[in-house]
């Protein structure tokens, strides 16, 4: 086979460059290692900055999200009972859009399926070869059939786990790395939301998270330690950790009930690069993971795409490389500021083990200075709704 950009992985982000390319008349052929069922089944991310919203609509995936999303003008934060809004309208005239990232990914299978895209699922042993070469080619089993495909550019869009950024030499890989000693419980609950907007606690039991889907569909999450199980939280042990942490307030209309999924997830900073080694290009997860705190995790990789999907088009179509030649460095600057949000969030959020009583009153105080100032909150602000791009 023989096509013009080859993407290895078929989640959100290879969906949208795969989308984005061929709406523009470059081919593409997108390798999932697993089914499709699958790769819906992920429960991701729920929150998109404004910048993911134009690009999906730019991509012609916006009229469902437009339609069932929940634009939501700000969020609060909480110590304790001390609850501070954040107004994201009025300190930066910006929304977000509570849309969740396997309704992404449906929608973009979609779009996908109706012009003809080609994705290939349940691909094993790819092997990128001569990336470093004018003559990329990728080479994977598919129904029991070794095949390959020569190319011109490939885009690492399969995660953390993925062959894409192992491809790089080690030796010319530097990889930055912050792993935090707690994970998130999370749990999808059929119930309504605790509160029209998102709610991130601080308590003495430590970080909560009140968030939601739908009017009827709640995802909510607590802070645990990396040696807890999912077996050993029940739904009851869950709610009476999460309404501790809770402002009274909201405990008093919280909503309970039975959980449709519950899953503990670690939480990492993790920055590796180059993302570029000749012809290969690595987007999102495959180069760079951030704790879901700021929210940025799927809003990240959909910038990386928007810097790559632009570059390939100028490379393929007109033969203009300076896109691609300065790609790296203009998502890795976005990268890194999206780094330090999510890592500060972190920081202000959860309790560490081993901590003394100073980091507790700094957790206090950080939110005090919020409630108090407003050059604070617009920071925050800009930062949670997306840096430009």
């Amino acid at each position: 086979m023989k096509t013009d950009v080859v993407i290895i992985g078929g989640g959100p982000s290879g969906l949208l460059l795969s989308q984005l390319l061929n709406r523009a008349g470059v081919a593409t052929i997108v390798l999932e290692r697993t089914g499709r069922a699958r790769v819906l089944s992920r429960i991701r991310a729920g929150v998109l900055e404004q910048g993911t919203v134009r690009m999906l609509q730019e991509a012609g995936v916006g009229e469902r999200m437009a339609r069932e999303g929940h634009p939501h003008e700000g969020c609060i934060f909480s110590d304790d009972d001390l609850m501070v809004r954040i107004d994201f309208k009025e300190l930066t005239g910006k929304t977000v859009m509570v849309y969740g990232q396997t309704e992404v990914t449906t929608d973009l299978y979609a779009a996908q399926d109706a012009i003809g895209a080609t994705i290939l699922h349940e691909v094993a042993d790819v092997v990128i070869c001569d990336a470093d070469s004018d003559a990329p080619f990728v080479t994977f089993t598919h129904e029991g059939v070794q095949k390959r495909i020569d190319c011109a550019y490939v885009a690492g869009c399969d995660g953390f786990h993925g062959v894409s950024r192992k491809t790089i030499p080690q030796d010319r890989r530097r990889e930055f790395e912050r792993v935090y000693p707690f994970g998130w419980l999370g749990i999808l609950s059929r119930t309504p939301p605790a509160h029209e907007e998102l709610i991130y606690a601080n308590s003495a039991n430590g970080f909560a998270l009140a968030s939601m889907r739908n009017e009827m569909l709640s995802r909510y999450y607590v802070q645990v330690p990396l040696t807890d199980k999912v077996e050993e939280w029940s739904d009851d042990r869950f709610w009476e950790r999460l309404t501790s942490c809770l402002p009274g307030d909201v405990v008093k209309t919280l909503v309970t009930g039975p959980s449709i999924e519950k899953s503990i997830a670690p939480l990492r900073s993790f920055v590796s690069e180059p993302l570029r080694w000749g012809r290969l290009f690595l987007v999102g997860d495959a180069a760079h993971i951030v704790p879901p705190t700021g929210a940025k995790g799927l809003n990240l990789a959909v910038s990386d795409v928007f810097y790559l999907h632009e570059a390939l088009i100028a490379a393929v179509k007109q033969g203009d490389t300076r896109g691609i030649d300065g790609y790296a460095a203009r998502a890795l600057a976005r990268i890194w500021k999206a780094m330090r949000f999510s890592w500060s969030m972190t920081t202000m959020l959860h309790h560490f083990e081993g901590e003394d009583g100073f980091a507790g009153q700094m957790r206090k105080a950080t939110l005090l200075h919020l409630s108090q100032s407003e050059t604070a909150r617009r920071d925050l602000a800009e930062n949670y709704i997306g840096l430009p791009y």
